[in-house]
């Protein structure tokens, strides 16, 4: 065969082999547009591949075509979104491709299937195609034998399995395509090259196998090697799922660590009525600013749950093509953060995409999560007066009772509800007895709460209405002669008898304008318009919102009717009867002996021994904390050190060298890494070795195997160590504060204690960590009549 030939036949095996994991790809990416910038980066290698064999380029040469090329071509081809009319490379199309050699792979795992090109993922497989088409056609041209080409591609398509998805595309395919172009072309090399052995002279000689022969025989083969193993692949296929990188880096991230909002309802109410909490532009007519949506009771609060389909727990990282299936108005809105804290993420309609603006925009973005069952998202991060974002986001028109006149509810498994009064089943079924579609049995709960009852946030003594959503505080509204509370109790209630009847409901708590409110003008969230309502699904409707709390002008009746007295005649009562008078005590005279005294001295001595008593106790108590913090704390490190896995008692060792640094004072952000963490704690004792035991504990326990015993003595060793050095460089008394210091222990609960007052330390961490904290954890007693003092 002639070069030119076999150029073209080692380039379209090159080609091919390519082709395999780009087409694994399908599953990562929304839709094909990841094809141009894949396709384009296999053809671009190939072409400088070619271009440095004919042209005896050297490796450097090749290495700086391919970096050249990935500059000046990949922001038309995986960065058209910023690049001038698609083609021509902006100043941010040159940061993206540059930084994205670095941190397109982290990006592209940390975030859930189907990723969006706008999100710059494309770069992933522009730039693993173009460096595997320039290392395989190369080697396929330029180095003999051809099975060195196969190499690049083979591990092109097990980066392309472990940076893809656990359902892959057409796994029986791939396998059998690459297999057998893999074959063809070696047996076909093999034909290309000349015979070594020794042919005999005369007529009875055996003519060699001419190239033709040996080409049939090895295609043969390879499909006898092709059908046995796609049938054994069918019929052996594994039964679990395949596991990837993105099942080990994406982090976990579970909403139920964080407190249901619902809980600090009257609080919003009472403390932020007037205050800014944020403010929406663009709101459209009639839509409601959600913040958050539960869906589980546990008898004493509302909040989010791990059950059933669309379960408010189930969040992902955002990403740019969220609620691809939504349908209604695509509107853009922009909220800018103000009073409001937390993690709650106030957002609208049905999320599609989310820019972050300000100097946190990149740690917001990458600490954002999204729910599209319940269009609810957070921030593990918090957000801060300050912080603002564009929504780019789906509103649908509610539907009418008319058009839900035959619908049936959504066939989906709700969660059990805990510790329920077993009286609301009753409530629910007299309140439904008159309606017959299930349209008309919602309403038939709605109009029971918001025409009977009424509207009272207990903020006036006329009005008493207690906070909270508990099973006794719900049953006492139900059962009440007078139903007085607010969204929380009648949003909770309406649920709660919904779900006796088998009705989909779940409770949703944000905020949205008045009807008399005009529209187009910005709005302003506060504790005055701050609202909980109940969504219930409709099979091929969704979820539609219904409000069962009265009018805030419906307020209870505080006059009360007092009972009629009755007067009783008077009735001549006898006189008391005569009594016997009392008898004196005799006057005994003192006989007693003057020795006698002496036998006093068994008083005193019952009273020293009550003194000394008393002062046993007194001690006992004084030394209660020491012994009930040191045993909970010496609990806490047994556990630590003896937990199952000796990667977690690696963990173990360094949470429990971080509670230490706490309990002496030391101010840690919530969620750090422990790097960030080592640095804190390095700077406040002067201890370089936090940051050097920080990277080893990284080490050990993201590492592709456990630690072994050996390794975890020598950790928990140094850590030891490290403590002990912390308490040298502490005085006596501030030791002694460190041991009955909680504010490790309640770390994590309700009764975590603020931060220190270090003033100077604060300072010097919030020229580390671009942050600050929230004017809610100042200080109670530097208040006075809401004035900070000096």
């Amino acid at each position: 065969m002639t070069p030119d030939r076999r150029w073209v036949v080692d380039l379209s095996a090159t080609a091919l082999l390519l082709a395999v994991p780009i087409v694994g790809f399908w599953p990562t990416f929304a839709g094909p547009g990841y094809l141009v910038a894949a396709i384009g980066g296999a053809l671009v290698g190939l072409g400088i591949a070619m271009l440095g064999a004919q042209r005896r380029w050297s490796v450097l040469v090749v290495a700086a075509a391919t970096v050249v090329a990935y500059f000046v071509l990949g922001g038309a081809l995986a960065l058209s979104h910023t690049a001038i009319i698609g083609v021509i490379p902006t100043v941010e199309t040159l940061r993206q491709l540059a930084l994205g050699i670095v941190m397109s792979w982290k990006e592209l795992l940390t975030t859930v299937p189907p990723v969006a090109g706008v999100d710059g993922f494309y770069l992933v497989p522009f730039l693993l195609l173009l460096v595997a088409a320039v290392l395989a056609g190369s080697l396929a041209l330029r180095v003999r034998p051809a099975v060195w080409a196969l190499l690049p591609a083979a591990v092109l398509l097990v980066a392309q399995i472990a940076l893809g998805t656990s359902e892959p595309a057409a796994p029986l395919v791939e396998g059998a395509l690459f297999a057998v172009v893999a074959a063809a072309w070696l047996a076909l090399h093999q034909s290309w090259a000349p015979s070594q052995a020794a042919v005999p002279l005369g007529d009875e000689a055996a003519s060699p196998p001419t190239s033709r022969n040996r080409v049939v025989l090895a295609a043969a083969v390879v499909a006898v090697a092709v059908v046995a193993g796609v049938g054994a692949s069918a019929v052996a296929a594994p039964a679990g799922p395949r596991y990837i990188l993105r099942d080990i880096v994406i982090p976990p991230f579970d909403v139920r660590d964080y407190p249901s909002p619902l809980q600090s309802f009257r609080g919003y109410v009472r403390d932020a009525a007037t205050t800014p909490l944020f403010t929406v532009t663009g709101l459209p007519e009639g839509a409601r600013v959600r913040l958050a949506t539960m869906d589980a009771y546990s008898g004493q609060v509302f909040t989010v749950s791990d059950q059933g389909a669309g379960s408010s727990s189930a969040f992902t990282p955002l990403r740019g093509n969220m609620s691809a299936d939504a349908n209604g108005e695509s509107v853009s809105v922009r909220v800018a953060i103000r009073g409001l804290t937390g993690v709650w993420m106030p957002d609208v309609g049905e999320v599609r995409s989310v820019s972050f603006d300000g100097p946190r925009a990149d740690e917001l973005r990458r600490t954002g999560h999204y729910n599209e069952g319940t269009d609810t998202a957070v921030v593990t991060l918090g957000l801060r007066e300050g912080d603002a974002y564009t929504l780019e986001t789906v509103v649908a028109d509610t539907p009418s009772d008319a058009s839900l006149a035959d619908t049936p509810f959504a066939p989906l498994k709700m969660p059990t509800h805990e510790h329920v009064p077993q009286e609301l089943a009753d409530i629910a079924a007299d309140a439904t007895a008159e309606a017959e579609t299930p349209i008309e049995r919602v309403r038939a709960l709605q109009s029971m709460l918001a025409t009977d009852g009424f509207f009272s946030h207990g903020l006036d003594i006329a009005s008493p209405s207690r906070a909270g959503h508990g099973a006794e505080r719900i049953l006492t509204l139900l059962e009440a002669e007078q139903m007085v509370g607010d969204d929380e109790q009648y949003a909770v209630a309406m649920a709660l008898l919904a779900s006796e009847l088998g009705i989909p409901a779940r409770v949703v708590m944000g905020f949205h304008p008045d009807e008399d409110e005009p529209a187009g003008t910005v709005f302003e969230a506060n504790g005055d318009n701050l609202h909980a309502w109940v969504e219930v699904a409709f099979d091929g409707v969704g979820w539609v919102p219904f409000d069962p709390t009265p009018p805030e002008d419906q307020t209870p009746d505080t006059q009360t009717t007092k009972p009629r007295v009755e007067p009783k005649p008077q009735v001549l009562q006898p006189p008391p009867p005569q009594q016997d008078p009392a008898e004196l005590p005799s006057v005994i005279p003192d006989d007693r002996d003057p020795d006698d005294d002496d036998k006093g001295d068994g008083g005193v001595l019952a009273l020293v021994l009550a003194i000394g008593g008393v002062s046993l106790l007194l001690l006992a108590v004084l030394a209660a904390p020491f012994v009930i913090i040191g045993g909970l704390k010496a609990a806490r490190r047994r556990r630590r050190l003896e937990a199952e896995r000796s990667a977690d008692r690696i963990s173990g060792g360094w949470d429990e060298l971080v509670d230490r640094a706490v309990d002496y004072g030391t101010a840690l952000r919530g969620g750090a890494t422990r790097s960030e963490d080592a640095v804190v704690v390095g700077d406040a004792f002067a201890e370089p070795r936090v940051t050097v035991l920080a990277e080893r504990a990284d080490a050990e326990v993201f590492g592709p195997a456990d630690p072994s015993a050996a390794d975890v003595d020598e950790f928990w060793r140094q850590v030891d160590e490290i403590v002990s050095d912390m308490g040298r460089s502490r005085s006596p008394w501030r030791r002694v504060r460190a041991r009955l210091s909680l504010r490790a222990l309640l770390a994590g609960t309700r009764f975590a204690l603020p931060g220190p007052r270090n003033t100077a330390a604060r300072e010097r961490r919030a020229v580390r960590w671009p942050w600050r904290w929230p004017s809610s954890w100042r200080w109670p007693w530097r208040r006075e009549n809401g004035q900070e003092q000096g």
